[in-house]
């Protein structure tokens, strides 16, 4: 039965920020830039998804250091060259009474590969990848990968100072949500897994060790992200394989990085290692996300083959999350948010530009 009222459609407030409802579009790759450049096709993606509704638009992983994208092709905001192109898509996404946020990353040893439609191969220096790829410890992510080479504490350090440099810029830009990614096997989440972390110095082995990466990143980030703006953070909250990273230690570490400043934990899951079997269905997801919330005391999202208006109002209004960021079917459908409305029997403000022709 369709509600009298909406949460999903509830407005949601995360310290000095509104949302005008629950739904977020999902950093996606687009692997359309060069030189880590967004381009009119970042602008038309990103603005459609906040013409059509969503309440936070986030733009895709964008690398904070050249050799931490996983394409040639991906975004970046490792130069200050970067802000004005990003800051061209912020502004439209507000423009339109959606938030604006920005997801910051480093690929790890998931690095240097192709674009997806050219086979996801891992790409030589020859053919515009790169040498090396950092990662924790020396082990390739699959057979075909490369051996990456593990960081020194001082490079380390120097990443820590990539997200911080990249959040200021993020500002710079005029992003409203600054998220760090620390999921999908990529570097923050492979520091965390004892399956991809075999250091034996100060970050790796304990739990305390293996988050601690995450923690510094989340405090450098804090220090310059204003604190009447939201920070999120995504993880993958289990390996989806026994002695990894599981969703105990999730909730351990949103415990950690709440008092930090985190404000919002994206849950996702997996992609930590090649040819893992998870049980894939609409909402596999959300109990991570439900659990989180419950056990750590922090807000969350919930994503993963979200489809439909009533399964989005479910999951907000049984309290299994705070929002829910879409991805797949906000490819399919830009509008998917206002096309939910009307599934709701909840008011969608289409664009008056728009209005005659749909009312």
């Amino acid at each position: 039965m369709k509600p009298t009222t909406s949460v999903l459609f509830s407005p949601l407030q995360i310290r000095g920020v509104s949302f005008r409802n629950r739904i977020g579009v999902s950093p996606m790759c687009q692997y359309s830039c060069e030189g880590g450049m967004v381009t009119d096709w970042h602008l038309v993606h990103l603005g459609s998804r906040a013409v059509g509704g969503a309440g936070l638009v986030m733009a895709e992983a964008t690398a904070v250091a050249a050799d931490g994208r996983i394409s040639p092709s991906d975004a970046g905001i490792w130069s200050d060259a970067h802000v004005d192109p990003l800051a061209r898509c912020a502004r439209f996404i507000e423009e339109q009474g959606a938030v604006a946020a920005i997801q910051l990353a480093h690929a790890g040893r998931k690095a240097s590969v192709a674009a997806p439609w050219e086979g996801d191969r891992v790409l030589s220096e020859d053919e515009g990848g790169w040498r090396p790829i950092w990662a924790p410890s020396p082990m390739a992510f699959a057979e075909t990968s490369p051996i990456p080479t593990a960081l020194s504490t001082q490079q380390i350090t120097r990443i820590v100072d990539s997200f911080s440099d990249a959040a200021q810029r993020a500002l710079d830009a005029g992003f409203r949500v600054v998220e760090i990614h620390s999921a999908h096997g990529y570097l923050l989440h492979e520091f965390l897994s004892p399956l991809s972390n075999h250091r034996n110095d100060e970050y790796g082995g304990s739990f305390g060790n293996r988050t601690r990466l995450i923690r510094q990143v989340v405090q450098a980030v804090r220090s310059v992200w204003p604190d009447h703006l939201p920070l999120f953070v995504r993880i993958s909250a289990t390996d989806w394989v026994e002695e990894g990273w599981d969703v105990e230690q999730s909730v351990e570490l949103a415990r950690t990085i709440k008092p930090m400043g985190v404000d919002l934990v994206d849950c996702s899951s997996g992609a930590l290692l090649p040819h893992v079997r998870m049980p894939v269905k609409p909402g596999y997801q959300v109990p991570f996300a439900e659990q989180i919330r419950r056990e750590a005391n922090i807000p969350t999202a919930a994503v993963g083959l979200i489809r439909e208006a009533e399964q989005a109002e479910e999951i907000v209004a049984r309290g299994h999350a705070d929002m829910v960021l879409l991805a797949r079917e906000m490819l399919r459908d830009p509008y998917w948010t206002l096309h939910a409305a009307k599934q709701l029997g909840v008011r969608g403000d289409w664009p008056v530009q728009y209005g005659r022709a749909v009312d």
